[in-house]
């Protein structure tokens, strides 16, 4: 099975819309597309997170 590498952003996204508003959820360019392109292949994803990033969302992208 081929592998892809991902290097690009991981971010924590805050998004308000007319109904309602949520912080520091899991986001950026890199994250969206390894999570797609998970679904067909292997996936190495490498970012660059700060020492506050939430292990959950660690953990997360770790499953992929």
């Amino acid at each position: 099975m081929s592998k892809i590498l991902v290097i690009g952003s991981v971010a924590l996204d805050s998004i308000t819309t007319p109904s309602g508003c949520t912080k520091e959820i899991l986001g950026g360019s890199a994250t969206y597309f390894s999570i797609g392109a998970s679904f067909f292949t292997a996936v190495n994803l490498v970012a660059t997170v700060g020492t506050d990033f939430p292990a959950e969302h660690k953990s997360l992208i770790k499953s992929f």
